[in-house]
């Protein structure tokens, strides 16, 4: 079922992210984690959905997306660099495989750290967010999606890696053997959560199951946009 709502505000997150706010449909429920398609509503755009993580929470009055655009790929997302409020949006149901399972420790790469967003807003807000690890990379520093907040809620538990550039707070190479293992030794049984580009995820799974991770311990999913 598609579902057509108006864009009630545009902001900028990073200098490739945008944060929209829409309307929220009548009985359009979801869990922390899930995703939609979403499709702009103008012509020769309706047909091109591209799935996003609502970064809002279940009880918002109103969905929020975190969207990363890709001027360089000429699509969907580059189009979305220029939206405004007034347009509308055509959402699907909401779907997706991401949700939360128990602590754990979080591996997201660029705009695959969405999902987790909107879990730890929701554990955050029930106190629950203690006993989870966040491990995130991008390419620079800048292109940190809501870096502010995360370090806010997870504290000690939040690091950043950076793969193009040396950084005086980030670990400057990305999520390696070394660094997985380390993490992993802080969990008894350890739940994984993994979202990221494909290539990323290829390599951090292959390396997780390795290190004894199983699949039944594994949660992941590929949003790459």
């Amino acid at each position: 079922m598609k579902h057509q709502v108006n864009i009630l505000a545009v902001t900028e997150d990073t200098h490739e992210t945008r944060v929209l706010v829409t309307e929220k449909p009548d009985g359009f429920d979801f869990s922390p984690g899930q995703a939609t398609n979403v499709a702009l509503a103008k012509e020769n755009w309706k047909d091109e959905s591209r799935p996003f993580t609502m970064t809002s929470l279940p009880t918002d009055p109103c969905l929020q997306f975190t969207i990363k655009t890709y001027p360089e790929r000429d699509g969907v997302t580059d189009e979305m660099r220029d939206i405004q409020a007034g347009d509308q949006l055509l959402l699907e149901d909401p779907w997706g495989a991401i949700q939360y399972e128990g602590p754990g420790l979080f591996i997201a790469g660029g705009a695959g750290v969405t999902p987790f967003l909107a879990i730890f807003r929701d554990l955050h807000r029930k106190g629950q967010l203690f006993g989870n690890v966040l491990l995130y990379s991008n390419e620079k520093s800048e292109d940190a999606i809501a870096a502010g907040e995360l370090k806010t809620m997870l504290g000690k538990d939040c690091h950043f890696f950076v793969t193009d550039e040396e950084h005086p707070q980030y670990d400057s190479r990305r999520i390696d053997r070394e660094r997985l293992a380390q993490h992993l030794e802080q969990f008894s049984s350890p739940k994984v959560y993994l979202c990221g580009p494909p290539s990323m995820m290829e390599a951090i799974t292959e390396t997780l199951k390795d290190l004894g991770i199983e699949d039944d311990n594994l949660i992941t999913e590929d949003l790459n946009s």
